[in-house]
């Protein structure tokens, strides 16, 4: 896809990116399964003809969304890290740009995290890799937090804390409600950030414990 991609304008894509949006709202709500091509046709204020000529297929909208989300997730992420010196401000950075994110593309989200298991291998195993080195630039900037003094079951262990806390607003949190975007990610960051501290803090007097024997 990402050839023909390439090949289309602007309007084109613009098209298609708003497709995805009301399919990702779509199989939010109903599930993908139970979506059909002419639900998203008619939620998108398109012919059938109109639909499958940017998707032929209902795979090809999950495996757009899907992909166009972690594409948003890692596009520029490096480069935004490098900026910032140090590994705790990284961490803070790394959990507030994941909750706008979040936030911003809910549906999307959600159907690429609860619906990717269902696009067929090929699609599915990119959009592993693209999880894979969205988890990768996480744990090591955990690892680096830690000064690399931490065991690679334990560092497992606090990415997927990380991931898990903030990808299970999807079930509770309400865009439209009081609490901005903002307010919930400097409460899960506080969170997060104490608790990564805490446990480096009895890390260390483990260790110095150790030491003195």
């Amino acid at each position: 896809m990402e050839g023909y991609l390439k090949q289309l304008t602007h309007k084109e894509l613009t098209k298609m990116t708003n497709i995805a949006k009301v399919a990702a709202k779509l199989f939010d709500e109903k599930g993908y399964l139970e979506t059909s091509m002419a639900d998203i046709s008619m939620a998108a204020k398109l012919s059938k003809g109109g639909i499958y000529h940017y998707f032929s297929s209902k795979n090809k909208i999950l495996y757009f969304i899907s992909t166009n989300f972690m594409g948003l997730l890692l596009q520029g992420l490096e480069q935004e890290l490098k900026k910032i010196e140090d590994s705790f401000s990284k961490i803070q950075f790394i959990i507030s740009r994941h909750i706008r994110f979040y936030t911003k593309y809910i549906a999307e989200a959600k159907t690429t995290l609860h619906e990717g298991h269902l696009l067929p291998p090929t699609y599915f195993k990119i959009i592993g890799e693209q999880e894979r080195q969205y988890h990768q630039i996480v744990s090591r900037v955990l690892s680096d937090l830690f000064h690399g003094e931490i065991s690679k079951e334990q560092l497992k262990v606090l990415t997927f804390i990380l991931f898990g806390t903030c990808n299970g607003i999807y079930y509770w949190y309400d865009p439209k409600g009081s609490m901005t975007p903002e307010e919930l990610s400097k409460i899960i960051r506080d969170i997060l950030c104490r608790g990564l501290l805490g446990f480096e803090g009895r890390r260390k007097s483990r260790v110095e414990r150790k030491d003195q024997r």
